[in-house]
């Protein structure tokens, strides 16, 4: 899916700050600190045919919905945003106070002020009448931080959904907007009913956080089970039914080392040897590393090396390298269609 975007960046400074309030216009009105230093900013919009997903690059700004603009424009979306940077403001319950990554709900069918400094912004739009079950859930939680971590399992599931918006040209849009339904549900309002609603997309975002934290500490001798619950804040039954259908966590563990070792060795731009990359990566026993990375890939750590310094191509195997473990909704929603 392609999405609509309107930048300021090419219009002269002087231009930059009306151009972005005329693409706002009636809905929001936009003041700054300055307007003669020039305002470049960058708005892209995917339209999924019932609810829409923005993300924002903008500078330090004031958001205004004001009473008048509500009367003007009575658009009645619900919204459900986070920021890169600590928001501020006004809405339905007094003070507005976001931490930064916390999502919060607001509806355009009342006043809202939103102040933050240069940020990137992610928010989705959600028309009341596609959504009329999440109207008390989210009426009880407006303008409320949902800084729990349910709520941080809400920002990874949207910032997954920006991440494979272009998955979606071929999809069933209804597939789509049942998870995000079921995701919020269990999220704002954790309940058993809710949590079976949202058990699909809320497995994948767990899913997707313990891989997060997998990658960034492959050269970490402590990664393991006990590890991986710590930093992603879940039980270890939780853990092991999220992988059980990867051979275990350990399996798992090993199998993204090993393709860590694969894209290490098809570049390794410093010349080190294979038994350095394989020990750095968790593997000090040259001939169980050897034998798990040929039952894994089809070819021997140094047949991907010679191939590199030899200059002849490993599209194949880079391929197979890479072709399992993509997770993006365009897979959750076939997982979901055949639920």
């Amino acid at each position: 899916m392609i999405p609509v975007i309107f930048t300021t960046a090419g219009l002269p400074k002087a231009q930059q700050l009306d151009a972005w309030r005329g693409w706002f216009d009636t809905i929001f009105d936009v003041e700054v600190d300055d307007p003669q230093q020039g305002f470049s900013a960058t708005s892209e919009t995917w339209d999924f045919g019932g609810f829409g997903l923005t993300r924002i690059r903008a500078p330090k700004l004031r958001a205004l919905r004001t009473t008048g603009l509500v009367r003007r424009n009575p658009v009645d979306h619900w919204g459900v945003a986070f920021g890169r940077q600590r928001t501020f403001g006004e809405g339905r319950q007094g003070t507005l106070d976001v931490p930064a990554n916390t999502p919060f709900i607001a509806s355009f069918g009342r006043p809202l002020v939103s102040q933050r400094e240069a940020d990137e912004r992610l928010q989705l739009y959600l028309p009341r009448d596609a959504f009329p079950e999440l109207s008390p859930v989210f009426e009880a939680a407006e303008g409320r931080p949902l800084g729990d971590q349910m709520g941080a399992l809400l920002t990874e599931f949207i910032d997954l959904l920006v991440r494979s918006a272009s998955a979606f040209a071929d999809m069933n849009l209804e597939n789509l907007q049942s998870a995000i339904r079921g995701m919020l549900l269990a999220c704002v309002s954790p309940s058993a009913d809710h949590s079976a609603i949202g058990a699909a997309p809320l497995a994948a975002t767990r899913k997707e956080v313990v891989r997060r934290i997998v990658d960034l500490n492959l050269n970490n001798t402590a990664l393991g089970p006990d590890f991986l619950c710590r930093e992603a804040g879940m039980s270890r039954s939780q853990l092991y039914r999220l992988f059980e259908n990867e051979g275990g966590v350990a399996n798992y563990i090993q199998r993204r080392r090993l393709k860590r070792c694969f894209t290490e060795l098809s570049k390794n731009a410093e010349g080190r040897s294979v038994a350095a990359i394989a020990e750095g990566l968790g593997f000090p026993d040259p001939s169980s590393f050897s034998r798990s990375f040929r039952r894994e890939f089809g070819l021997a750590p140094r047949d991907v090396m010679h191939k590199r310094l030899s200059g002849a191509p490993v599209d194949a195997i880079v391929a197979k390298a890479q072709a399992s473990e993509a997770l993006n909704l365009h897979g959750l929603l076939r997982q979901i269609a055949r639920d």
